[in-house]
Parts: structure tokens; sequence; C-alpha cells
């Protein structure tokens, strides 16, 4: 049951050991230690009490395991052919340290230490088995590898787009396949598959000769990562749809998200276009160093800018002028992001030969990418479901969506995550933001969630009117039983952690 759970973290971390042990040290240690410390002393007692101590500690162990098994999961583990050969080797390792065991009972208080030692290590035996499964895993990886490249390099009339951006990359690759497929046979990377061995997997699995255009979003957290995943694809074209301080538990600074992020650019070659987001201000101070596109809403020297933006929780309207013309757009999704990926997909839509009235259609019916400021109508309130992920400048224009609607506006949100140094600081700057906005605040995590705590006190916002939860499923109920006098309630719901948080 412990190691399901640890290869489940392990997954969550994307496979990535360093990650992992980081994990291992700042969430299960601390729990583990905190839920098993009498148990770790009690062992090794028993022991000494004959055959019905051992048989005791046994029992006392396996209770303490069952008792501590992880609640349900939000993103259950997925047993993929490496964590199924993950967990076989790690069997043989269990298997060993059992027969081990066994072979102690002699010396009892061997035994006996033995046993919460191993539980308390078990995170390690799956780090070691996936480092003896490493060779193995790098053949298996590099066959898959060279086969995508092989199925991408057979088709000399696929174009490829490759999209990467600390946010806003898997709406935009969303809205641009609809726009496309007005003209083109579009396959995209489904959900948020951006990894290489994601990338890959979608290539073997889907690409048919009849596609004519490869939409293939490109996820890092390390320096490298979008270039492992070009050297397999070999973009023509590019998105970068923002950089900001996303994943800085990895990358440490801005300035290697950049570089990263920019690797798609230098992957084009020197007759790719790259298209890049005006507004977003790390990527205008970079040299586009290929045929550049620019689009914004905010910028007005951008090729391709959205104007006379309303958003309303109907939707929003915006226009985009080009050649002289004014092209007026509707949608029913809502929030000035929402608009601002829109017109991104419009810029290499129209590029791709795609005109600018046949868009027109293709974007009224667009439909909300889940959890990315999607709207939902419930039986007693309106929800906005922005709950995939948050970073400081969504989340800001989260908050600002929600302050367009009439009613009792609910913020639920367990703040942000991944920002390194700047986490604290990035977060007490969300609870001042909220406090402008919001009519009560739903906290998920009272640890991880002080800051935003700190800034709602920082502008005096009322103690009344702030819950903190433990978990998500309290703070909706806290919400549930708010009574708002018949008014509607507007509920915010601002990113909600994975299982490995």
């Amino acid at each position: 049951m412990l190691t399901v759970y640890n290869t489940h973290m392990f997954q969550l971390n994307s496979y990535k050991p360093h990650e992992q042990r980081v994990w291992y040290r700042d969430k299960f240690l601390p729990a583990f230690v905190g839920r098993n410390l009498g148990v770790i002393f009690t062992l090794p007692l028993l022991c000494f009490c004959g055959r019905a101590g051992i048989i005791l500690s046994i029992l006392l162990y396996a209770l303490t395991a069952y008792l501590g098994r992880p609640r349900k999961a939000k993103k259950p583990l997925v047993y993929t052919a490496r964590v199924k050969r993950m967990l076989a080797t790690d069997g043989v390792l269990t298997a060993l340290t059992i027969l081990a065991a066994v072979l102690l009972h002699r010396w009892p208080l061997a035994f006996g230490v033995l046993l919460p030692v191993a539980h308390f290590v078990s995170g390690f035996y799956l780090l070691a088995a996936n480092w003896l499964n490493k060779p193995i895993e790098r053949a298996i990886n590099n066959w898959y590898i060279n086969d995508a490249k092989r199925m991408i390099d057979s088709s000399p009339n696929l174009k490829v787009v490759g999209i990467t951006g600390s946010y806003g990359k898997t709406s935009v690759k969303f809205f641009l396949r609809k726009l496309l497929s007005a003209r083109y046979n579009v396959l995209m990377t489904p959900e948020s598959y951006n990894t290489t061995m994601g990338v890959v997997k979608t290539i073997r699995n889907s690409l048919r000769p009849t596609h004519e255009i490869f939409l293939c979003e490109m996820g890092a957290r390390n320096i490298g990562d979008i270039k492992e995943i070009c050297d397999i694809v070999s973009p023509r074209y590019g998105i970068i749809t923002s950089i900001g301080p996303q994943h800085l538990e990895s990358f440490k600074t801005v300035d290697n998200v950049i570089k990263t992020k920019f690797e798609l650019r230098d992957a084009l070659p020197q007759d790719g276009i790259v298209f890049l987001n005006g507004d977003n201000e790390y990527i205008r101070s970079q040299n586009p160093g290929r045929k550049a596109v620019t689009y914004g809403i905010e910028m007005e020297d951008c090729d391709y800018v959205a104007r006379n933006i309303s958003v309303s929780a109907k939707g929003s309207t915006f226009t985009v002028s080009r050649d002289g013309e004014d092209y007026t757009f509707t949608t029913a999704l809502i929030g000035s992001h929402n608009v601002l990926n829109i017109t991104g997909a419009i810029a290499v839509a129209n590029t791709l030969g795609v005109p600018m009235r046949d868009l027109i259609p293709q974007v009224r019916a667009l439909e909300s990418v889940p959890h990315r400021l999607q709207l939902i109508r419930g039986r007693n309130a309106l929800i906005i479901d922005d709950a995939y992920n948050s970073n400081p400048s969504g989340a800001k224009a989260a908050l600002d969506t929600l302050s367009r609607f009439d009613g009792v506006k609910i913020l639920v949100t367990p703040g942000m995550v991944e920002l390194g140094t700047k986490q604290a600081e990035l977060n007490r700057q969300f609870g001042r933001q909220a406090a402008a906005v919001c009519d009560y605040v739903a906290l998920v995590g009272e640890k991880q969630t002080e800051p935003i705590y700190q800034g709602l006190m920082d502008e005096g916002y009322p103690k009344e009117k702030i819950f903190v939860e433990h978990d998500l499923t309290a703070a909706l109920k806290s919400v549930e039983n708010l009574r708002t006098g018949g008014v509607q309630k507007i509920v915010l719901l601002e990113n909600d952690l994975p299982d490995n948080f």
C-alpha cells in the first residue's frame, strides 16, 4: 500500500528523483514521524516479549500501515508499463527485507528495529528500483523516441506547431485546434500531455498520413526539456504564450525559465515563424531571433491586438484589426486571459491561411477548456472553475473576472505553489488582491495559505469572512452553508493542488 502510494507520488513528480527526494523530505517524513513516533519506539520493545511479542509487533505494524493509508487520490496512479516494472523491482527489494526480518527473528532488537526502519525508508526502495531499472527504461524510451522521429520524418508535409509557456499553453492549443479545423485536419497532444514521452505516445498512437497540422504542447521543469521535445518533432512554427515565475522549485530563477521557453524559438528553421505574447514583459525583453508575429490585448504595437474588449457573465466580445478591416469576435468564454489566448490562436490560424472571416464562427463555437476559467452553473451558485493550476498573472486575471459578476463573490483557494523563494511574497500579494474583490474567502490548508491570510489582514479584511479548512471538500461545505439572503453566490475555485502537495 505504501509502495503504491510512493509510486503514485513519483509519477506526479514526473519520475524526477530529485523532486521525489524533496517531496519525501518535506511532505512524507514529517507526516510519517508525527503519526508513527509511538509505534517506532514500541515495536523494538514488543519483540522482547517472545513469539507473542513478535506476532503482536507485526500486527501493530500492519495496523499502522492500514490506518496511515493515503486518502482517495484526485488523480489516481496510472499503471503504465514503467510503473509495473518499477513495482516489480521494488517488490523484490521488499521481499529481501522480509527475508532479512525472518532471519533476524532470533535477535528481537534487530527484528524490532528493522520493521519501522524498513517502513521509514520505503521511499528510497522506490528510488533504488528506479535506478536499477534505468538502463531498461532508457533503452525502451529511446526505441519509442526513434520510432516517433521516424513517423514525423515520413510526414514531410506535416506542419508542426510547438506550443509552450509558463501558463496558457493548453488553452491556446485547444482554441487553435478549433480555429484550424475550419481548413485543416489537425492532430494535437490530448489534455495536458506535454512531456517528452507524452508527445511520443501521441505521435505513435494517433498520427496518421491524413493529418496536416500537429499541435504539440511542450512543458518543462528543467533547462533542456523543450529542446528534447523539439529534437523529436522538428517544429516549423512556435508559440510562446507566457513567461513568469512558475516551477521555480526546479528552475530556480526566471532567467532559466526564459532560456528554456526560448529553446522552442531556437529549434525553428531560419524561415520558421515564432508567435509571441507581446503583452508579456519577459517575452518582450528577448530578441525574437526569427520572423516573429506578436499578439496581445494591451500593447498596441502587436501584430494582432484585441480591442474594445467587453467581458461579462454572458461571455466576451472583442475586435481584432487586420489589413485595415475590423473583425468582431464573440465567445461564451469569460475573462481577459481567455481573450488573450484566443487572440493568439487567431494570429496563428490566420498566418497559416485561415481567413479572418472564417474564424468568426469558429471563435463563437469555442468551448471552455476544463478547469480554466470554466463557467459552471450549479443549483445554488455560479462557479468559475480555474482549478487546474494557478500563477500570479492568472490568479489576478481570475479575480478580475470574478469582480465582473453580480452576487456574493467567494474565493476558494489553496494558494499558489512552485514559486520558489517568492512563493510567500506572491501569495501574500494574492491575498491583498482578493481583499479588494471578495465578500468571503475560503482557504484550503492552514499552513500553506498563511501568506494569503496575512495579505487579507494587510487590507483590514474581516476575520469572520475567512474560512480556513483542511481540504477542498470542507471548504466547499463551508461555502454551501453560507446564508446570503437569496443573493446568488459566485464562487471562484482558484487552483486545486495535486496529491503530492
